[in-house]
């Protein structure tokens, strides 16, 4: 799953991963990609910009992604902070921005083959 709130970056992570014959989904905030969670327990990854407008930004939701489902493999990224990986939750990885679309599918591909 791909949450970003920038419409034009969630369709491009979209399109990267799709090329990859991932099946993916897509949320514009925390609250959207909980929802998906929930609905969906064959989720493996998130994939979660840190800024975005909600109830949570993506630390957060890395947190309670890794909290609520521990399995879920989860890579977060911004274009703004640098993340020291005490901030982030077991086994999560930061990708700073801007990224390539073959370094996302290759940590994807790493972490859930």
């Amino acid at each position: 799953m791909v949450v970003e709130d920038e419409p034009m970056l969630l369709m491009a992570a979209v399109d990267a991963i799709k090329d990859t014959g991932f099946a993916i989904l897509a949320a514009s905030n925390a609250d959207d990609a909980i929802r998906l969670l929930e609905a969906d327990p064959q989720i493996r990854l998130v994939f979660t910009d840190i800024e975005m407008a909600g109830t949570m930004d993506g630390l957060k939701l890395a947190a309670y992604v890794h909290d609520r489902w521990p399995p879920v493999e989860i890579i977060v990224t911004s274009g703004r902070m640098l993340v020291e990986d005490i901030k982030l939750p077991a086994r999560g990885i930061f990708m700073p921005k801007p990224y390539r679309p073959e370094e996302l599918t290759t940590q994807i591909s790493c972490l859930i083959g």
